[in-house]
Parts: C-alpha cells; sequence; structure tokens
C-alpha cells in the first residue's frame, strides 16, 4: 500500500500520464482519493470526510463559517461520528491493552488459566471445572486480549494498527469500538459453539478479522481498489486453514460480524442511520448470545 512520493513536477512540465494519475488528499498527500469536497472541489480522504446534505465537504469549508457550528453542521464521519482530533486513539488504547495483558500472562503465567476462552475444563463430570460452559462468560472478552506467544501478538497488533486507524476515522470512535467488540465477541461465540469444549482459544483475531471485513466494506463504499485488500485477505484465510492449531471459528465468525456491521456502519440511511448502525450491533450481539446459549445447554 505504501508508495515512494514522485517528484514535483510544475504545471509546464505535467505530462498525459501525470494528468491521469489518481489525486492525493490535499491534507494527506500520501493518500489517494477518488473523492472530492462538494464545495471547493478539494480531493479529501476518508479521514477528511465531512457527511453534507450532498456529498461530502472537507474540514476547511466546514470550518469557513464564523462562531460555533451548530450540531448538525459540525463535523461528521462518514458514518455519522463526530470526527477528532486524534483518529487513532481508540486503535491505540486497544493495542495498549493488548500489550498490557501480554506483559502480565507473561509475568504471572497462571493467569493465562483465568483468561483464555475454553468451553469446559475438565470435561464433566470432574470438579471443579472451569470455563464458558460453568458461567464463566467473562472469556469471551477476556481472551479477545490475551496472546502467549510473541509473534502472535506482534502480526494481531500490526494488523490492528493498519486496518484500525483508517476505520476508527472513517467511522469515529463509538462505532468504531462497536465493531471491534461485535465482531471479536462473534468469533469467540463461533468457537465456542463448534470447537472442543477442552480446546483453548485466546488472541484478538476474530476482531481483526472483522475490521478486514469491514475494511472491504467501506473500500467497496469509497470505489477504492478492492485488490490489495482481498489479497491480504485471501492470504489470511490460507493461513487460518492451513496452519494446525488456529481457530478458524474465531477468524470466520469476527469476519462474517464485521462485513455485516460494516456494511450497516457505511450504507445506513442517512435519517435512520444510528437506529440501523446500532441496531444492527444489537441483532449480532442477540445471535452470540443464542449460540452461547445453546453450547452451553449442550455441555450442561
Amino acid at each position: 500500500m505504501d508508495q515512494a512520493p514522485g517528484s514535483p513536477q510544475g504545471p509546464s512540465e505535467q505530462g498525459p500520464q501525470d494528468a491521469q494519475s489518481v489525486p492525493t488528499c490535499y491534507r494527506h498527500p500520501d493518500r489517494e482519493t477518488g473523492i472530492r469536497c462538494t464545495r471547493c472541489e478539494k480531493p479529501i480522504c476518508p479521514e477528511c470526510m465531512v457527511n453534507a446534505s450532498v456529498g461530502f465537504h472537507c474540514p476547511d469549508c466546514v470550518g469557513s463559517g464564523t462562531g460555533p457550528a451548530p450540531a448538525a453542521a459540525r463535523p461528521r464521519t462518514l458514518a455519522g461520528g463526530t470526527m477528532t482530533a486524534d483518529p487513532r486513539l481508540l486503535t491505540k488504547i486497544l493495542i495498549g491493552i493488548n500489550v498490557a495483558v501480554f506483559i502480565a500472562v507473561h509475568a504471572d503465567s497462571s493467569l493465562l488459566d483465568h483468561l483464555v476462552l475454553i468451553g469446559a475444563w475438565p470435561p464433566k463430570p470432574f470438579t471443579p471445572s472451569m470455563g464458558v460452559a460453568d458461567g464463566e462468560w467473562y472469556r469471551l472478552v477476556t481472551s479477545m486480549f490475551t496472546h502467549e506467544a510473541v509473534w502472535h501478538i506482534a502480526f494481531n497488533m500490526l494488523s490492528l494498527w493498519w486496518l484500525g486507524g483508517p476505520l476508527e476515522a472513517a467511522l469515529g470512535r463509538l462505532r468504531y469500538l462497536a465493531l471491534y467488540f461485535v465482531s471479536g465477541l462473534a468469533g469467540g461465540a463461533l468457537t465456542y459453539l463448534l470447537a472442543s469444549p477442552s480446546q483453548a482459544s485466546l488472541g484478538a483475531s476474530g476482531a481483526i478479522f472483522g475490521l478486514f471485513g469491514a475494511t472491504a466494506v467501506l473500500m467497496r463504499r469509497l470505489n477504492y481498489d478492492m485488490r490489495p485488500i482481498i489479497a491480504l485477505l485471501v492470504i489470511n484465510l490460507i493461513f487460518t486453514f492451513g496452519w494446525s492449531n488456529i481457530a478458524w471459528q474465531a477468524h470466520i465468525g469476527g469476519l462474517v460480524a464485521g462485513v455485516v456491521v460494516g456494511y450497516a456502519m457505511v450504507h445506513a440511511p442517512r435519517e435512520r442511520r444510528t437506529l440501523v448502525q446500532y441496531g444492527t450491533c444489537a441483532l449480532v450481539l442477540a445471535v452470540v448470545v443464542v449460540m452461547t446459549l445453546l453450547r452451553t445447554a449442550q455441555l450442561a
């Protein structure tokens, strides 16, 4: 995705090939975009887009009026969220939580047993037992932030940084956080439903695959070139099903949830946007609860 900047050219030096090149955001010259401000026609990237009654406006045009902007005219993201000074704040916090848990687990290895996702261990009728089937539903959340191997957390955090920042900027903080948690919980619930009850699972992969799915939906919405994200997703799916000891259920569950929630986030009609967006999140969470209850009934 990264590309080397070209040599600057004056108007008289511009050739036919340069004239047809994809424009870059006027605030972020390293980002190509096909979207322009409907007022001044400056090219803008997803991070700089401000929803307008028709199309999108750039931050300069939105802030050109005098006095504080009314609530309806305040800068908004593509999905209707509030634009912020640091569009990667939540991504940084999520990475920090994952790293903190990783350090804590390596400082006290016994902590790992209380954080991983596991259905039931030891199998009945042995007691005492632990797992989601024994009422420890919190494991669906704690396992999302737990890693044991250095390569595992390194790969997941690089993916979170690469995918999370643009999504947080395009969706807004609350919608981005909802996407992250719903995808992670969906991946954990599908793992709990289909995997062996004694199989331990951990990692942020479910949430990361949810970000993959939402990124694909967002790129499609903005008419971006889909080939890079599709290629990366295919490579990750090959690793998912090609390597042993990988909970493919978490990856697939997170991916499906990410696509569903992501589609609702960027395609919701303006007049019912909040209802559609958070209503979709609630429906996916309801499916998570149903899967968890069904599996718990099976293991009881």
